[in-house]
Order: C-alpha cells, then structure tokens, then sequence
C-alpha cells in the first residue's frame, strides 16, 4: 500500500526558515516525480514546487527564490526548504505523487 507521510510543520515568525519532509513507501521512489502542494483556508489547492526522478525541479512563482525542493533516495523521502517565510504561506502542506497524496502537515507564519 503506498504511503506519504509529511513532518515538520509548525508556528515560526515572519523571516524565519522551515524544512518539511515527505517520507514515501509502496512506489519507487527513485522513479517518481514528487510534488508539493498547499491549501490554506478560503483558498484552492496551490502549486507550490516540483522534484522528478532525474532531479529537475519547478517551483510555482509565488515561493520562486524562497523554497527549495530535494530529495534522498537512500532515504525515500523528498524535503522542502522553505526561507523567509511569510504570513501569506500560512497553510497545509501536502505532498503528492501520481494519484497518492499525503495527510498534509501545518505551518502557521506568525507573529
């Protein structure tokens, strides 16, 4: 049975830095493209970055200089490196592959 499972949101102040992981099991992870995808209240499911199999990330241009994807293979799990964050990227963080998504993790920018 696939699963995706996200760690390390939480509450951090304005400019501060996050790192977020995506723990995979069931695929193989070092032939699937992973992506990150947030929602925050009142809001659609947005874009946030891409990693594929050969390494070629895309990130959505609202976290474009901020937010940095990667991934471990030895380790099945991809991560997001998340910078100067801002109020604006208060929301739940998924992680996704094919048609699996993960049960998401919550950060909350504030002050």
């Amino acid at each position: 049975q696939v699963h995706l499972v996200e760690s390390g949101g939480r509450v951090v102040q304005p400019g501060e830095s996050l790192r977020l992981s995506c723990s995979a099991s069931g695929i193989i992870f070092s032939l699937s493209a992973i992506d990150w995808f947030r929602q925050s209240p009142g809001q659609g499911r947005e874009f946030v970055a891409r990693i594929t199999s050969a390494s070629r990330t895309v990130y959505g241009d609202s976290v474009k200089g901020r937010f940095i994807i990667s991934r471990d293979n030895a380790k099945n799990t991809v991560y997001l490196q998340m910078n100067s964050l801002k109020p604006e990227d208060t929301a739940v963080y998924y992680c996704h592959t094919d048609e699996y998504w993960g049960q998401g993790t919550q950060v909350t920018v504030s002050s």
